[in-house]
């Protein structure tokens, strides 16, 4: 992963709140996806966990006696974390190549990380080694009006320091190369969900909810404006590269 943005504080002075206010719907979406697979946590691990509010919200769905930790590059996030930590929670800054391969945690958490990372395929082939199940929220900048327009993906990459782009297709045969299983996927949606403040997003909230609602596909490639949940577990194959 390129660190300055996120060693130096640039990242910081972009997002001062590190998203902590989009924590609870995410929370609440990897909630939903483990509990529809019945997956039994009593150990998670966060890879990217920014001021570690996902965490902490997610906390309140687990059992009181999993082990929860959450890693990251930020010394800014990692401050922040640390500062707003409960108690029950352990927060590392640096790198999750540091911890035991030989322990590993029943879910290993990566929520809008591996768009940011340079070389994403040696990041994800390591992450293998830390989890049994895993789970991922890719965002899914690629679609044909951000093609189209192309100032969105630009202003991802400035903004957001996102340096790859991914749709719902490329998002799940980056995780089979990796050595990862699909287990189960959904979309979310935080344009339709959550408050926007640039007028387009307001103004597209309703007509993507409406036609999402008959044609999901359809809009979700055409409109954009989507990300997907995943939980996986490791699958070698021939694919993994």
């Amino acid at each position: 992963m390129s660190q300055d943005i996120y060693s130096e504080g640039e990242y910081l002075e972009k997002h001062p709140t590190w998203h902590r206010e989009d924590s609870a719907w995410k929370a609440n979406h990897i909630s939903k996806v483990l509990t529809a697979n019945s997956v039994q946590v009593k150990s998670l691990l966060e890879i990217g966990c920014g001021a570690g509010k996902i965490l902490q919200e997610l906390k309140h769905a687990l059992s009181d006696s999993a082990s929860i930790t959450g890693i990251e590059i930020s010394p800014q996030a990692y401050d922040m974390a640390i500062r707003d930590n409960p108690g029950s929670i352990e927060f590392i800054h640096g790198s999750f190549e540091s911890l035991n391969p030989n322990s590993p945690f029943d879910v290993v958490m990566m929520i809008d990380v591996f768009e940011h990372v340079e070389d994403y395929y040696g990041f994800l082939k390591e992450a293998k080694k830390f989890g049994k199940k895993f789970v991922f929220h890719i965002p899914l900048d690629l679609s044909v009006q951000t093609v189209l327009r192309t100032a969105p993906l630009g202003r991802k990459r400035k903004n957001l320091g996102h340096i790859h782009y991914f749709n719902k297709i490329t998002a799940i045969q980056t995780l089979e190369h990796s050595g990862y299983k699909v287990i189960d996927h959904f979309y979310t949606s935080s344009y339709t969900d959550l408050t926007q403040k640039s007028f387009g997003s307001k103004v597209m909230k309703y007509p993507r909810k409406f036609l999402f609602s008959l044609m999901p596909e359809f809009t979700v490639r055409i409109l954009g404006g989507y990300s997907l949940m995943v939980l996986a577990e490791k699958f070698e194959s021939s694919n993994d590269f």
